[in-house]
């Protein structure tokens, strides 16, 4: 088994990940078991025989935290049926594809596999995410790399980049730029709350 340290020594607002090689799908299964659906801590992706842990930085859940309030809010006062699985794992055996997304929804009634996957991307390397989402056919994924977002929605031939969701059209990503990066999550929520209204 061979393995690729990421980051080993990456400063506090950087994530640290290492990637496994040459490990069989029992073998991520039995780490599933050993840690939970839930580790503390770290999060895992599997991508036909490699395995990424990672664990994320402060300012990685911090992002993560306020995206996944800002499009909550979005759905509440858009009056859109949304159920939030967290960093939930998901995996498919035929596929040799496991994740947990930093947070997911289903768009409607609640499905086996989210309909929106978000991830936040600080450092490179790692597996391939797209390739795994792909694999569950997940219908669309949201990155937040280099303070911005990236929109892809799956299509015949995989993902593709797009300006908007599919899912949720309306929802103007370049309108929540600012306040992801906004100190005050409580003011960068009411500001965007206000503008719903308005």
């Amino acid at each position: 088994m061979g393995a690729t340290v990421v980051n080993a020594e990456a400063p506090p607002d950087l994530d640290q990940r290492i990637v496994l090689r040459d490990v069989s799908w029992e073998q991520y299964e039995a780490l599933l078991a050993l840690f939970g659906d839930d580790p503390p801590g770290i999060r895992m992706a599997y991508l036909e025989g490699a395995l990424e842990i990672m664990s994320p930085s402060r300012k990685h859940e911090t992002i993560k935290k306020v995206v996944a309030r800002l499009v909550e809010l979005y759905a509440i006062e858009r009056g859109i049926s949304l159920t939030g699985l967290g960093s939930t794992t998901f995996r498919r055996a035929a596929k040799e594809r496991g994740v947990e997304p930093d947070e997911c929804y289903c768009v409607g009634e609640d499905k086996e596999f989210p309909d929106i996957a978000f991830e936040v991307v600080l450092t490179s390397g790692g597996v391939n995410r797209l390739a795994i989402y792909e694999g569950l056919a997940v219908a669309e994924v949201w990155l937040w790399r280099n303070g911005n977002f990236e929109i892809y929605r799956l299509g015949p031939t995989g993902y593709e980049r797009r300006e908007r969701s599919g899912l949720l059209p309306e929802l103007d990503f370049a309108q929540l730029v600012p306040l992801v990066e906004m100190q005050d999550q409580t003011r960068a929520l009411q500001t965007f709350r206000d503008a719903l209204r308005a």
